[in-house]
Parts: structure tokens; sequence; C-alpha cells
């Protein structure tokens, strides 16, 4: 007990000490310690990348519990050798994670492709309605979990889904193509993780099995459960003899690009990041101060970062740190940041600023980096290690940022 005490004692005291970092109107730069010293040799990086996960987690995303906890479960309960017409298997794994009596339960959808010799590179990420939304396959387990109703989801009711809401997403998910070319893909639908409402927020999914987590700065919040549940989904994939686990990519749309990033920020398993107009809190840098800003984001969804991220309001244009230390926590791997014209609060050339800005780090630790110098024309993909596009449109997923995603990784993660 008295270990246990002097442990939090010093927790808390790091804590408190990032928590009090001082705004300042210099871009923070990620290749130098916050002792003023530069980062000279590749040897000192892994120094620098903990003193920056420790301010990102300290300061926005929260601390989370152990990468691998000690009792998580995988259940197939479904699984069809001939999906969709023969093109795929489909297994549907019940993950359960256990924690001092209590678990949490959420289902992983995962196709891989019938037509390879050998395991399948895959893409793994979070879904907005429910795992039956992301395909018109009838087989699919309905979500028994909260389901938004509104515009775009006008088959649930009473906030729960039904058989009409089979496939109602697809546009955003093309899993046939994904397969075709040769990616197994795997989902997990982000309210069996954790509520992505403020009145039940931290009160279900893994947040319940968590509380020690809660009433401090650095609160488990809920991009960072989202990214948690991602590296569950991991933990399964690693067991599967059909997939490839060196080459698994964390996708993301919006808030769930959000947390993708924050996946592949904290979980070095994660061979590739593909974020796809993840805006503020994601991709784009807060200092421009264009779109949706800090003080937006802790009103209307304060659930999303710990409670240590409400003392920066205001603070946008003079943040001590920003999204481009989040790019850096993924390097040297490849990372892709897509966006849209149109998507004026994800800031597009806020997201070109990030890509940019994480150019030095990724070409200190030997890759191409970023060839971007000017922020680019529609379609015209500027391509590195860090990948970035702007499309025509607005808020969401495209059949040409799919094409631009599976080119890169076909580059970056199956010629090499």
């Amino acid at each position: 007990m008295r270990y246990l005490i002097i442990l939090i004692f010093f927790a808390l005291l790091q804590i408190n000490a990032f928590s009090q970092l001082q705004p300042s109107t210099e871009l923070p730069n990620i290749l130098r310690f916050e002792n003023g010293k530069e980062v000279k040799k590749i040897k000192n990086w892994p120094d620098r990348r903990q003193e920056i996960l420790d301010i990102m987690t300290n300061n926005m995303y929260g601390s989370s519990p152990k990468l691998k906890p000690a009792d998580v479960s995988f259940n197939v309960f479904e699984e069809d050798t001939k999906a969709l017409n023969g093109l795929a298997t489909r297994k549907q794994i019940a993950i359960t994670i256990r924690h001092e009596g209590k678990s949490a339960t959420f289902d992983m959808l995962l196709y891989v492709p019938n037509h390879l010799k050998k395991s399948a590179p895959a893409i793994i990420g979070l879904n907005f309605s429910g795992n039956h939304s992301v395909i018109n396959d009838p087989q699919i387990k309905l979500t028994g979990a909260f389901v938004e109703s509104g515009k775009n989801s006008d088959c649930v009711v009473n906030n729960q889904a039904t058989e009409a809401c089979r496939g109602k997403n697809a546009g955003l998910w093309p899993i046939k193509e994904i397969l075709t070319k040769g990616y197994a893909i795997a989902t997990i639908y982000r309210e069996e993780v954790a509520s992505d409402r403020k009145e039940t927020a931290f009160q279900t999914g893994i947040h319940a099995i968590y509380p020690e987590y809660q009433n401090r700065p650095d609160n488990f919040a809920t991009v960072a459960a989202w990214a948690w549940a991602l590296s569950r989904g991991m933990d399964y994939l690693e067991t599967d003899p059909s997939i490839n686990t060196k080459k698994v990519t964390v996708f993301g749309f919006s808030r769930l690009g959000k947390a993708a990033l924050w996946a592949g920020a904290t979980d070095q398993r994660f061979a590739a990041v593909i974020s796809n107009e993840s805006g503020a809190g994601g991709g784009k840098q807060f200092r421009r101060h264009i779109g949706e800003d800090i003080n937006r984001l802790c009103t209307v969804f304060p659930h999303w970062f710990s409670e240590s991220f409400q003392g920066y309001k205001n603070q946008d244009e003079t943040l001590p740190f920003d999204q481009h230390f989040v790019l850096a926590l993924i390097a040297p791997r490849p990372v892709y940041l897509g966006t849209a014209v149109e998507d004026k609060n994800s800031d597009p050339e806020g997201e070109f600023t990030t890509a940019l800005e994480a150019d030095g780090v990724y070409k200190f630790l030997g890759t191409t980096g970023f060839p971007g110098i000017t922020f680019p024309a529609l379609n015209q993909p500027q391509v590195g290690q860090i990948g970035f596009h702007v499309r025509p449109g607005g808020h969401s997923v495209k059949p040409y940022d799919w094409e631009q995603y599976l080119q890169f990784l076909n580059t970056k993660l199956l010629n090499n």
C-alpha cells in the first residue's frame, strides 16, 4: 500500500507539471526537449517521444488502462467462409475485457479476402452506426447499443437499430473493393465501446469497468477510450492466422479519425494510420484558430478529451503543444491525412500545416517525410511517408479518398 501511494504521488506530480505548460507564441518544436535542449541524435528520440506522449496524455487525451489488459478474451460467435458470394470469410468476434469483477464486451466485424494464398494485411476502424450499417449483409448482428436517430438514421426506432438500418453507411465503407484489393477489413461500433453522449458519458462500455480513471485531471476520455478499443481489436487480430499483423492500418473518419490518430500514436503495432477529415483534436493545427476550436470542443463535446484540456480554452493561438506532436508519435510509420475543401470546421489548410510541421521529425528518423511546400490544388495528392490530399466536397468519405488511401498503403506496406 505504501508503495502504491508513492507511485500515485509521483504520477500526480507529473500530471501537475505538464498541466502547467506555459502558453507560447512560438510553435512548439518536436525536436526540442522541454528543457530547451535540441534532439540531435536518433538515439535520443525515444526520450523526446516519451516526453511528447506524456504531454499529450496528461493535457489532452487523458490516461488509459494498460495497453494490454490482463484479462481480455475473444469469442468468434459467427463465421462464414463463403460470405459476400464467396469473396470473403466473415467473422464476428465478441471482445470482452474483465477488470476487478466487472466486464465490458463489444463486437468486431471482420472480413478477410478469400483469394489470397497468404495472410492478409488489414484495415481496422470504428464506425458511427453499428457494424450492420457498413454493408448490407443480413448475417451481421444488429447492435443492441444506443444508435442516433435523425436524417442519416431514419431506420432507428427508439434509438435502436432495425433491419432497415443494414448498409445505411455503406457509402463510407467500400468493403468489396477493399477486399478485392487484398485487404482484410475490421470494424467496431463506437457506442458499444463508450458513450458519445454528454448525458451518459463515462457510464457505459469500457468506461464503466475503469472508474478509477475518472475524477482526475488526466481522466480516461472518450477519444482515448475509442483508441484503446482499436488496440483490443489489434489484440484479436494477433491471434488470427489469416491476418498479417505486421501490416495492420488503423483508419478513422471525423471524430473517429481523431481516435485513429491517437491509436496509432499510443500503439506502435499499427503499421500505418489513415485519418479522414479528423479536424480539431485530430489532424488540424489548433494554432491557426480557424474552424472548430478548443472552446467549442470542450463545450459541445466535453467528454472527448480530458478534464485538463478544459484549461486551454481560448488558447488556440498560444497552445504549448499542437497536433504535429501526435504525428511525431506515429513517426516514422506512414500516415495519411485526407480532407475536403468545403469542410471548414476541419480547416483543410490546418491539416496541411500539421503534415508540414511533422516533416522534420520524419526526415530526422530517416524517411522521405512530407513533400508538400504549399497547399495543393484539388485532387493533387502530396505523398511521402506522410500523405495529404484535399478533394472537392464536404465532410464525408468518398471513393476518391479510398482510392488514395489504398494506393498509399500498397506503396508503403505491400511493396515493403
